[in-house]
């Protein structure tokens, strides 16, 4: 496998970050609407489920120490991102923002 600092490695995987953006926002986000429970956990899942295959692909092409890099950081942002979720929550409610005005 080629090394992790390869050009070929970091075009690949812009590529399919850009892609996955472009799938995301282009094909299944087109209109607005009101987003529900599940299929936010639906959306959830996709991407963790990424997340997770390419974990196993760091494993299988530069090993145990690359992939457990990979997975402790991501780990962390994802705690972070719902640390900021519950700040939004808390922001909202001291400002009394009303859940209609909130999903605009």
């Amino acid at each position: 496998m080629e090394s992790i600092s390869s050009p070929f490695m970091w075009a690949g995987f812009v590529a399919f970050v850009l892609a996955m953006l472009a799938v995301d926002l282009g094909v299944f986000q087109r209109q607005a609407h009101k987003v529900t429970v599940k299929e936010a956990v639906a959306w959830s899942v996709v991407w963790v489920t990424c997340a997770l295959a390419f974990n196993a692909l760091l494993w299988q092409g530069f090993g145990s120490q690359k992939a457990l890099e990979f997975f402790t950081g991501y780990l962390i942002e994802k705690a972070l991102s719902v640390d900021n979720i519950f700040m939004f929550v808390l922001i909202f409610i001291a400002f009394s923002v009303s859940r209609r005005r909130a999903s605009q």
